[in-house]
């Protein structure tokens, strides 16, 4: 049985990473914007709001179906909710391709904030963890 400890711990980093890449995205924002122009630093950090929005309805989304569904059900669930999901941002990336061109980049590099964040958070709690076996 998991510390109860250890599943407060999850739940406050959990809430804390949609934050942090909207935070980090707008300071990357910022930068683009004094070096290049506000429409790439506008993409730069609508990449990071997607992808916090993305990472919140992934959590939510999997907290539900393995909290209501029996285990094959939920799996199957899941499955199909993640190929939607997945769907979704490649036809975003695609309408931004289309249309926006010369931006996928900047949004690409917004949207991958959350890679900074997840290895800031693991380091930063694995640093904090005092055992690492109950």
């Amino acid at each position: 049985m998991e510390h109860p400890q250890n599943t407060e711990i999850e739940e406050r980093v959990l809430k804390r990473i949609p934050r942090e890449v909207t935070i980090l995205s707008l300071l990357a924002a910022l930068g683009t914007w004094f070096l290049w122009n506000i429409p790439t630093a506008a993409f730069v950090w609508a990449g990071g709001i997607f992808s916090s929005m993305g990472f919140i309805w992934l959590k939510s989304a999997t907290t539900r179906f393995l909290t209501l569904h029996p285990r094959k059900k939920a799996l199957k669930s899941g499955l199909f909710l993640y190929a939607i999901r997945l769907a979704l941002i490649i036809v975003l990336f695609f309408i931004i391709i289309f249309f926006f061109s010369k931006k996928i980049i900047a949004f690409a590099f917004g949207f991958s904030m959350i890679i900074p964040v997840f290895l800031f958070e693991a380091v930063w709690t694995l640093s904090r963890i005092k055992k690492w076996k109950n």
